[in-house]
C-alpha cells in the first residue's frame, strides 16, 4: 500500500503523487518515508528528496531545508524552497556559495547564531552543486 507524498514550498504544491518510499535528508541523516512509519516530524538539511515506484527512484528533488512531517499513511515534505533536480543550475548555485562563503568570512565570528546560519546555507548550496552535477549526464570525449 503507497503512501501519498507531497511536497510543498512557500510558492506552490510541486508535488503530490502516491509513493512506495520517500528518501529525504534530515538534518541528522537521511531517513526513509514507507506506509506504516511511525508519525514523526524532522528538520531536513539542503539535499535531494527521491521518490520510489517500487524499487526504482522515479522523482528527485532539491529542497533547501524545510520541515517532513510523516504518517503511516502520508508524508508531507515543507521544503524552504524546492526545485526538481533536472531543473538545477550547477553554475547558479556556485555563485551562490561563492557570495556565501565571502559573507562567511566578513562575519563577526562572535556572533554564532549569524554563523550556524550561514553554514546551512553553504552547505545546502555545496549540496545542491553535488546534486545539479548529478543530474547532468557526464560526457565522453
Amino acid at each position: 500500500m503507497p503512501i501519498k507524498v507531497e511536497i510543498v514550498s512557500p510558492e506552490k504544491i510541486l508535488f503530490s503523487h502516491k509513493a512506495d518510499m520517500v528518501v529525504m535528508p534530515g538534518s541528522e541523516g537521511d531517513i526513509a518515508a514507507m506506509p506504516e512509519h511511525a508519525p514523526l516530524m524532522l528538520m531536513l538539511r539542503g539535499g535531494v528528496v527521491e521518490i520510489y515506484e517500487g524499487d526504482a527512484i522515479a522523482h528527485r528533488f532539491f529542497v533547501s531545508g524545510g520541515f517532513a512531517d510523516m504518517t503511516p499513511d502520508h508524508c508531507t515534505i515543507l521544503a524552504d524552497h524546492a526545485t526538481p533536480v533536472t531543473e538545477l543550475s550547477a553554475t547558479d548555485a556556485e555563485s551562490r556559495l561563492a557570495a556565501l562563503e565571502k559573507s562567511y568570512d566578513e562575519a563577526d565570528k562572535m556572533n554564532v547564531p549569524a554563523l550556524d546560519i550561514l553554514m546551512d546555507k553553504m552547505q545546502s548550496a555545496r549540496a545542491e552543486i553535488e546534486a545539479a552535477n548529478s543530474a547532468t549526464p557526464e560526457m565522453s570525449i
